[in-house]
């Protein structure tokens, strides 16, 4: 059986990823913020089998957090196939960079480029021992050419960062048999983010070029087939699941 580490896995886009590798036969380890009544509805409804679940409270900013989430997956599970780097701080007011306290601009790089950083030296290790790993960040449509993104600079200036690291560790973990991809989400909000593929065909979206919405379970199971053990001619790459949609200049 492998085992998935999914942060910020129990709502939200993280939620149907963490639902795709158990209903794949995998065990998962899972932590969120300050939601718990989210964790006690994903361990409700997969209580016959929470004895592949683990749950943990982490801030990916914090390191001692990313530490004690990769010793208590070791100690419980003994193995690490897969790191899917779901959380991420997020401003959703929209301002300029100019507008942006020390504070924030340090809890984006924090929270979406060194958590990454850190949670590769803790995992990788486990990993190459292996001699198998699949690793799956998150970034944004256009990440993988720089785009400037108005009115979302620091988060967008973190997650470029994170497209040349996902293709670095590409390069350098091949020879162990580990993979480093990234996905970027289209526009998914509200209900969609934790909704099917068949709900999403269900409804109308005239915004999206296909016709509608996009929803977490496009994201996951893009994720699902990237982490496939045939996969592994996939590494170093940048996945767009937006529909056609252009994220990036629909404000401009």
């Amino acid at each position: 059986m492998r085992h998935a580490i999914i942060t910020a896995g129990t709502k939200g886009l993280g939620r149907k990823v963490t639902e795709y590798f158990l209903e794949a036969g995998h065990s998962v380890t899972v932590t969120y913020l300050s939601d718990r009544s989210k964790v006690d509805e994903l361990l409700e409804t997969y209580s016959a089998i929470k004895d592949r679940i683990q749950v943990l409270q982490v801030d990916v900013t914090k390191l001692e957090d990313l530490s004690m989430l990769v010793t208590e997956t070791i100690k419980r599970f003994n193995r690490i196939d897969y790191l899917i780097n779901n959380a991420g701080p997020y401003i959703f007011e929209r301002k300029k960079l100019m507008d942006y306290s020390t504070e924030e601009w340090d809890t984006m790089i924090r929270g979406n480029l060194d958590a990454v950083f850190y949670l590769l030296r803790l995992t990788v290790p486990y990993m190459r021992k292996q001699h198998f790993g699949r690793i799956i960040n998150y970034g944004f449509q256009g990440a993988g050419s720089a785009s400037g993104w108005i009115y979302r600079s620091a988060f967008a200036a973190a997650k470029v960062g994170l497209v040349s690291l996902t293709k670095s560790i590409a390069f350098e973990e091949a020879e162990y048999g580990i993979t480093s991809n990234m996905i970027c989400p289209g526009n998914i909000t509200g209900e969609m983010k934790e909704s099917s593929i068949i709900e999403g065909k269900n409804k109308k979206d005239l915004n999206t070029p296909i016709g509608r919405p996009a929803t977490g379970g496009d994201i996951a199971r893009t994720i699902a087939f990237l982490c496939e053990d045939d996969s592994d001619m996939i590494t170093g790459t940048i996945y767009e699941v937006t529909g056609g949609l252009d994220v990036i200049h629909r404000h401009r």
